[in-house]
């Protein structure tokens, strides 16, 4: 049975990561007004993630008999100087995220919660597929800061990104 200590961390996970879906929005919102519109899709589908994280916890306290809790949102930063700010800035994020995820399964491992172990082990599994994809895209930047022409090609690459619903999940 999940403990009301585990309960509270769970919803205090919904919000960030609804914080987190408000700060990629914020990047994606810098992004357009730099005309990189590109850049803008990549934070907007990263939006979008970070709220299907969110509704993934919510379901599974609705389905573990608990009571979700939704607190307040954090204003994001919304300056940056540059695409490589951003990128630097949401891979510290990321980093945070996991981070916030080990003290999870931390806290589930200590209580014997293995339900709740087992539940969270996707999210495990989906922060070191982030921080990759945001640590190789942080390394590009830096290594076209100069060349706008790389910069350019970046964009249009991160112009093709979707969100897909992963099989299996709600």
């Amino acid at each position: 049975m999940i403990s009301e200590k585990l309960f509270k961390e769970l919803n205090t996970q919904i919000t960030f990561e609804f914080y987190s879906a408000n700060l990629y929005l914020a990047m994606a919102a810098y992004c357009s007004s730099q005309d990189m519109d590109g850049f803008a899709n990549f934070f907007r589908v990263q939006a979008e993630e970070e709220r299907f994280h969110a509704m993934k916890i919510y379901d599974y306290i609705n389905d573990m008999g608990g009571r979700v809790n939704i607190g307040a949102i954090d204003q994001p930063i919304n300056e940056y100087s540059s695409m490589l700010d951003c990128f630097e800035k949401a891979y510290a994020h990321e980093k945070s995220v996991t981070k916030r995820f080990y003290d999870l399964i931390s806290l589930a491992t200590d209580e014997k919660e293995f339900a709740t172990i087992s539940f969270l082990q996707w999210f495990i599994d989906e922060q070191r597929e982030e921080e990759s994809t945001f640590n190789k895209l942080m390394k590009k930047l830096q290594r076209n800061k100069d060349n706008s022409a790389g910069i350019y090609m970046i964009d249009t690459e991160l112009a093709t990104r979707t969100f897909v619903v992963p099989a299996n999940n709600k």
